[in-house]
C-alpha cells in the first residue's frame, strides 16, 4: 500500500475521533493507537502542533497571484492539465498549486468551485498543511509523495464534505518538487482508479516541463498588436488588421491572463453593468475568425500562441532598466477609447509604471519626454520636479503649466 492510500476507517469514526482529537479529549498516543491511518495521524499532530485553527479557513494571498502565475513554470503546461483532467472533470474540480502550498489555478465544474470558495479553495488561498492543516495539496507537499484524504480526515472542518487526490509535480532535471496537482470533489476522486489518472497526469506535466526545457526558444512571433495611443491594430505578414474596440479589448485581457479568463470572468472585465457571457462568447467567436483559430482557445478563454504588443514591449523595458527604450515605444497611452474596467485598470498600471520609471530614473531629458505625453500633462508632481532642477526655459515653462494645474482644480 502506498503512503497516501486509504485505509477502511469509517467517515463517522475519523469525525469523532477528529472532535475529540481538537477538542484535546484523544492524546497523541491514543491516536496512534486508533484505527486512523498513520499518515493522517502524523499531519494531525503536526497541523496541532503548528497551531492551525480547525474552525478557520485557509488564508488568501490574491494580491500577488498574477506575479506567482506569471514565475511558476507550471503556468506553461496548464493546457495539459486541461486537456488531461479539467476537461473531463464533472462534479469535481482540479487544483494546481505552487511549491508553498498557493493554489494557483482552481478549474472544473462550476457549481463545485463556486461551492468550494466557501471554505476559500480558491485561487491565491494558501493551502500548505502549515496554513490548512492536513489536506491533500498541503500534506502532499509537506511529505512530497502522492496523498487521498477523505472527508473528516482533513483537519480543517470546513473540508469535511469533501474529498481529494495529490500528486506533487517535480522539476524534470532536479527532481525538486515545485508544485502539486489536485483532484477535490466527492468520494469518486478518492479511487484507486482516481489516483491513477492524477498520477499519469502530473508524470505527463513532468515530461512537457522536460520537452519545453529542451526544445529551442520559439523565434519571437511575427504577429504584433499596437494597443498604445492609436487605433489598435494587429501587425501580420507586413499588413495591418484594423480591430474593433470590443477585439481590441478581449486580446489585451488575454495577454495580460495568459492562464485565461471564463466567460464570466470576462464578462465582468469587459462591462460593469454585467455584460450578457452569450454577447462576451459571439465576441470571442468572431475575434477568432479575424484572427484565426489557431490564435484562441476555450474552456476558459485564452491565448495558445505568442501575440507581442507595444504594451508588452513597455513593461519589458521597464523591467530591464531601459527607460528611454520604454518611452519610444510608449507613444500614449492603452487603448484610450475603451471603457472596459478591465482594460482601464491595465491603462493606468502601464501609466504609471512608465511615470515611475522615468522619476525614479532622475534623468530630466527623461523627464521632459513624459511630461509631453498626453497622459502625462496635467502630471503636477512631474512638473514640479522640473521647474525645481530644470534650465531656465523649463522652470518657466513648468510654471505655467502648473498654474494651468491651480486653475483646473480649482
Amino acid at each position: 500500500m502506498v503512503a497516501g492510500s486509504l485505509a477502511a476507517t469509517s467517515a463517522s469514526a475519523a469525525a469523532r475521533l477528529h472532535s475529540k482529537f481538537v477538542d484535546g479529549a484523544v492524546d497523541d498516543s491514543a491516536l496512534r493507537r486508533s484505527q486512523l491511518r498513520g499518515l493522517i495521524a502524523d499531519s494531525w499532530q503536526r497541523s496541532r502542533a503548528l497551531g492551525v485553527n480547525p474552525d478557520g479557513e485557509a488564508p488568501s494571498g490574491a494580491a500577488a497571484l498574477d506575479r506567482l502565475r506569471a514565475r511558476n513554470p507550471l503556468s506553461s503546461v496548464m493546457p495539459v492539465v486541461r486537456r488531461l483532467l479539467v476537461d473531463d472533470s464533472a462534479g469535481a474540480m482540479v487544483a494546481v498549486g505552487d511549491r508553498d502550498g498557493t493554489l494557483l489555478w482552481v478549474e472544473g465544474d462550476g457549481s463545485t468551485v463556486r461551492r468550494a470558495e466557501a471554505m476559500n479553495f480558491a485561487p491565491g488561498a494558501d493551502w500548505s498543511e502549515t496554513a490548512a492543516g492536513t489536506n491533500a495539496p498541503g500534506t502532499a507537499l509537506a511529505l512530497d509523495t502522492e496523498v487521498q484524504i477523505a472527508g473528516s480526515e482533513h483537519f480543517a472542518r470546513l473540508a469535511h464534505t469533501w474529498n481529494c487526490t495529490a500528486v506533487p509535480i517535480h522539476d524534470p532535471v532536479t527532481r525538486t518538487p515545485i508544485g502539486v496537482l489536485d483532484v477535490t470533489g466527492g468520494p469518486e476522486v478518492t479511487t484507486p482508479q482516481a489516483m491513477a489518472l492524477v498520477r499519469a497526469a502530473a508524470l505527463a506535466v513532468e515530461g512537457q516541463l522536460a520537452v519545453l526545457r529542451l526544445a529551442p526558444r520559439d523565434p519571437a512571433p511575427s504577429d504584433r498588436l499596437r494597443l498604445l495611443a492609436g487605433p489598435p491594430v494587429l501587425e501580420r505578414d507586413g499588413g495591418e488588421v484594423r480591430l474593433t474596440g470590443r477585439h481590441a479589448d478581449i486580446l489585451a485581457l488575454l495577454s495580460r491572463h495568459p492562464e485565461g479568463l471564463t466567460a464570466d470572468h470576462l464578462a465582468l472585465l469587459l462591462d460593469e453593468r454585467d455584460l450578457d457571457v452569450v454577447t462576451v462568447r459571439a465576441e470571442v467567436s468572431r475575434l477568432r475568425k479575424t484572427i484565426g483559430a489557431e490564435f484562441l482557445g476555450s474552456r476558459p478563454y485564452r491565448l495558445l500562441r505568442p501575440l507581442a504588443s507595444d504594451a508588452e514591449e513597455v513593461v519589458a523595458a521597464i523591467r530591464a532598466g531601459r527607460v528611454g527604450d520604454a518611452l519610444s515605444v510608449y507613444r500614449g497611452p492603452l487603448l484610450p477609447n475603451s471603457s472596459a474596467p478591465g482594460v482601464a485598470r491595465l491603462r493606468a498600471e502601464l501609466a504609471g509604471s512608465v511615470r515611475s520609471a522615468v522619476l525614479a530614473s532622475r534623468d530630466l531629458g527623461l523627464l521632459r519626454r513624459w511630461l509631453d505625453l498626453p497622459d502625462a500633462r496635467d502630471d503636477e508632481q512631474g512638473w514640479r520636479v522640473l521647474r525645481t532642477h530644470g534650465d531656465a526655459q523649463a522652470r518657466a515653462e513648468a510654471d505655467g503649466r502648473l498654474a494651468a494645474i491651480a486653475v483646473d482644480l480649482g
